[in-house]
């Protein structure tokens, strides 16, 4: 028959000594050979596995966290406006540290390293916000941005130089976030011409007068200089001052009249009469005349009065087309007689003002010819017409000396 297979007994678990129990006692009885035995050969219980590797593992994984936890952190110094702490950071790059601690930065501001770089342990960040400079610098006006916290730190930024100069502000003032109103004049070499003389110095005077105070020299009555007195000196500039002494003169003066033509379809064309003379007007005008340095200079209207007004010249100008010919008299060489009389000038008058145009006319044969005005204003048509008329009336006896030209 065969035999049944009999589980194996469990064998007892230890019994581990409780302090402070008979815990002397149980040593004793068992003897040093069993204790012995007992830490050799008894088996671990299946129970006491199963509790063990669940805490094993657990104490493994917080083991590992903690070195991956200590490895992720950093430590970085950050300055801000100059103003430095040690921070404990987690972050990857710059950009993240500076969300991490609320700091906003815009274009006109300094990050170094870079917002977008890498971030190491030890790292140190500098933060510089940009603060707006209303700047006047030698009479110029610009709107710029500065990183620098103080104004001189400012003027070393721009690169300008502060020996010497004017500043509207101290140079250890701060410049506030807000930003700062700063005014500038840097120190130039004026040269001023004065009197014979030529005076240089080194100024950051505002404007030329302050500027020619400053050279001991005085403007006295109408003098003035060169450059506007108000004027922004340059450097390298040269200023003349002008020793002016000045009168007035009063003056009467010509107003010429003017000249007004009426058509009249009585007159021949090309007939001009003087129905009105003109009268010229008359005023009085005031003039400065200044010298210079000792230069007379060209006299300047600075008023006028007028004493009379001028009378408008009237004119009556012939629209009436002359005829073509007189009978009796158009066969006759005209022009010679023209010549013999006059040279052939339509405006000839004789030595005596009696006589005139082509044909030597007294005024009262003209007239009664039904010519008007004088006959030197006449066009030449028109006196050959009369003179034609006048010879239909009484022949060449008008010409005793040159009448006997008509016949050639």
């Amino acid at each position: 028959m065969p035999q049944p297979v009999l589980p194996e007994p469990t064998p007892p678990e230890p019994v581990l000594p409780v302090p402070g129990r008979g815990t002397g006692r149980r040593r004793a009885a068992a003897g040093p050979g069993a204790r012995r035995s007992g830490a050799l050969l008894a088996p671990t219980p299946a129970g006491t596995w199963r509790r063990i590797v669940p805490q094993a593992l657990v104490v493994a994984f917080l083991a590992g966290g903690t070195t991956a936890f200590v490895a992720a952190d950093k430590t970085v110094r950050l300055t801000v406006d100059g103003v430095p702490q040690t921070l404990h950071t987690f972050a990857d790059d710059v950009d993240e540290l500076l969300g991490a601690e609320g700091l906003g930065v815009g274009p006109h501001d300094l990050v170094a390293p870079a917002p977008g770089e890498a971030l190491d342990d030890g790292e140190t960040v500098v933060v510089r916000y940009g603060r707006p400079l209303r700047l006047t610098l030698d009479g110029q006006q610009r709107q710029v941005w500065t990183t620098a916290r103080t104004v001189d730190g400012a003027l070393r930024q721009f690169g300008i130089r502060a020996e010497g100069a004017y500043l509207s502000a101290p140079r250890t003032a701060p410049v506030p976030r807000a930003g700062l109103t700063l005014a500038v004049r840097t120190e130039r070499s004026i040269t001023f011409m004065a009197d014979g003389r030529e005076t240089t110095l080194r100024t950051n005077a505002a404007t030329v007068q302050e500027a020619l105070g400053q050279a001991g020299i005085t403007l006295h009555g109408q003098d003035t200089t060169s450059v506007a007195p108000g004027a922004f000196p340059r450097d390298g500039q040269t200023v003349t001052v002008l020793r002016i002494t000045g009168t007035r003169e009063v003056r009467e003066e010509r107003i010429p009249y003017e000249t007004e033509k009426v058509k009249d379809a009585a007159l021949f064309a090309g007939t001009e009469v003087v129905e009105r003379a003109g009268r010229p007007g008359a005023r009085r005008a005031t003039y400065s005349v200044r010298t210079v340095n000792g230069v007379p200079q060209k006299p300047r209207r600075i008023a006028e009065e007028t004493v009379r007004e001028p009378v408008t010249q009237l004119v009556k100008v012939g629209t009436k087309p002359l005829p073509a010919s007189v009978a009796g008299a158009d066969g006759l060489d005209w022009g010679a007689l023209a010549q013999c009389e006059s040279g052939g000038r339509p405006a000839a008058t004789d030595p005596s003002g009696t006589y005139g145009g082509l044909y030597q006319f007294d005024v009262r044969t003209w007239q009664a010819l039904g010519g008007s005005g004088r006959p030197q204003d006449a066009p030449g048509p028109e006196q050959t017409y009369r003179a034609k008329k006048l010879y239909v009336q009484r022949g060449a006896s008008p010409w005793p000396h040159c009448g006997r030209r008509l016949y050639r």
